[in-house]
């Protein structure tokens, strides 16, 4: 089953800058060949159900690996049965309709 997912890791009692840990996780999903887009309070991942939730149980090993004593997470996930979907198409789809509407 295809998912898109909306992702947001933060670690917990790690000081202020958080950007080495999510560094990691960016360089996780990369290497599992999916599609994402990282964005100001998360990133989006986009594949198949099994590989994008092995991506995110290996940011958390990953993340307690570098000394995270604490991670909390939020998950919103999307899938269709309809139809295929990407990440792409639903951006492009408002945007065209907003332009539509000008």
């Amino acid at each position: 089953m295809k998912v898109i997912v909306d992702f947001c890791i933060t670690p917990l009692n790690v000081g202020a800058s958080l950007t080495p840990y999510i560094a990691e996780c960016q360089k996780i999903i990369a290497e599992m060949g999916l599609s994402y887009q990282l964005h100001a309070y998360g990133t989006n991942i986009e594949g198949k159900w099994e590989v994008v939730m092995e991506s995110i149980k290996r940011c958390h090993i990953r993340l307690h690996e570098m000394g995270a004593p604490r991670l909390s997470t939020q998950l919103k996930i999307g899938t269709r049965s309809d139809r295929e979907q990407t990440m792409t198409d639903k951006v492009e789809h408002v945007q065209r309709y907003i332009a539509e509407q000008s």
